[in-house]
């Protein structure tokens, strides 16, 4: 007993070092998490749980890759930063790797995902000035209601989330917000001579894993092409493999004018993302006007090359497009015999189950507490839903224990 209470204060003194020193703006599962290898995370008394949050799909290619891990320790032994003020002999590479990858002229690298959509943004407008001829400081981007691209005062700016947005105006002008998944609000929005970009989530990850239908995609593209505006897809968490395919909007034959990506490009390992374009969009920048002091760091490079090595070599988007399948399957019977779980959704393996507040007031917060005691880690967004998404490397037999941990937890939550 005396060996248990003292594993239990650790956790307790992780909690509360946090709460005494850090800034209130996340609201974790009271679980303490010091390893991870794969699929699986532990906690620091060791008891081993399922990830399927995934890092908000950053590893992809799971906890501590062996390949992405290599890469990053012969790197740092060498070269870890430079800035751009030098060239480095990483960098290149990583360009080209990464734009012949996905198909691309050109490749900006950033850190974060939030940055790489402000690098976006940034290059919208410019385009939009120096390419259509937009009157300075008028350019216009349209955004979808939902969205989450993060939460610099720009991007909060086109954000419908209270939670987000509320309390830090004023906001950025420019944007123009319509409903998602809503192919003739685009189309009225588009008829706005100073639009410059439409910025999308092919799948909105944050709002619940909301998938659009069918052929709005490819109908939101040609309708920007019509009216010569940029598609500009945030695939920060929907690309990579992670909906079944390499991107998310592979599913419908899209190529995004300009591609934004994070998370997974660097498996988790530290922050790496990338905008990548074709010169008519991307040379519009000049030296300058856009950079980052990490942004192309030589450690970065090489981690990025690893990891999307990886991706291509253990085939993870057939394996989400395979156990997708499998999991919504799963899911579907949970919707059939419990009337509070509404329903399953998503594509590859980002998935979401809308659970139903119960009479006593308990909630998918209360059902996610309960996964993790039986050993699988998920978190709720907005209140009622709960997302899925499991590393990539994750095999079928896995996956349906891990089924059957969440079917024994909504039995028992029932």
């Amino acid at each position: 007993m005396p060996t248990t209470h003292h594993k239990e204060s650790r956790s307790q003194l992780a909690i509360n070092l946090e709460e005494r020193y850090g800034a209130h703006n996340y609201h974790p599962l009271p679980v303490v998490l010091d390893r991870g290898e794969g699929v699986f995370l532990r906690d620091v008394e060791g008891k081993r749980y399922y990830d399927f949050l995934s890092a908000y799909s950053a590893v992809n290619q799971g906890h501590c890759h062996p390949k992405i891990i290599g890469a990053l320790t012969e790197q740092a032994g060498k070269l870890t930063l430079t800035s751009r003020a030098f060239y480095n002999d990483v960098l290149g590479a990583f360009e080209e790797y990464t734009a012949k990858f996905f198909g691309y002229d050109k490749v900006l690298p950033m850190n974060t995902g939030a940055e790489a959509v402000e690098t976006a943004l940034k290059l919208a407008r410019k385009w939009g000035y120096v390419k259509k001829g937009i009157p300075r400081d008028q350019a216009r981007i349209i955004v979808c209601a939902g969205n989450f691209h993060g939460r610099t005062i720009t991007i909060i700016s086109a954000s419908t989330d209270p939670d987000s947005r509320g309390g830090y105006g004023p906001y950025t002008p420019g944007i123009d917000v319509i409903p998602y998944d809503n192919l003739p609000a685009l189309q009225r929005a588009l008829e706005h001579p100073h639009v410059a970009a439409f910025l999308v989530e092919p799948i909105q990850g944050e709002a619940g894993v909301m998938v659009p239908h069918t052929g709005y995609l490819k109908e939101a593209y040609e309708a920007c092409k019509a009216r010569n505006v940029l598609f500009m897809a945030d695939e920060v968490q929907t690309g990579i493999a992670r909906t079944g395919k390499l991107l998310a909007c592979d599913h419908e034959g899209v190529r995004p004018d300009v591609l934004i990506l994070g998370k997974a490009l660097s498996g988790g390992v530290l922050p790496v993302s990338a905008v990548l374009a074709d010169d008519e969009v991307m040379l519009t920048i000049k030296p300058g006007e856009h950079g980052s002091t990490f942004g192309g760091n030589p450690l970065a490079c090489r981690v990025g090359i690893a990891a999307l090595q990886v991706v291509k070599d253990e085939k993870l988007a057939d394996n989400a497009e395979r156990l997708g399948k499998l999991f919504r399957a799963s899911m579907q019977k949970l919707v059939d015999e419990f009337d509070f779980v509404k329903l399953v959704r998503g594509k590859g393996l980002l998935n979401a189950v809308v659970i139903e507040p119960r009479n006593d007031g308990r909630t998918a917060w209360d059902l996610c507490l309960l996964l993790a005691e039986n050993g699988l880690l998920a978190k709720p967004t907005h209140g009622d839903i709960i997302r899925f998404a499991p590393p990539l490397v994750i095999n079928e037999e896995e996956l349906m224990a891990c089924c059957a941990i969440i079917h024994t937890c909504v039995k028992a939550f029932a």
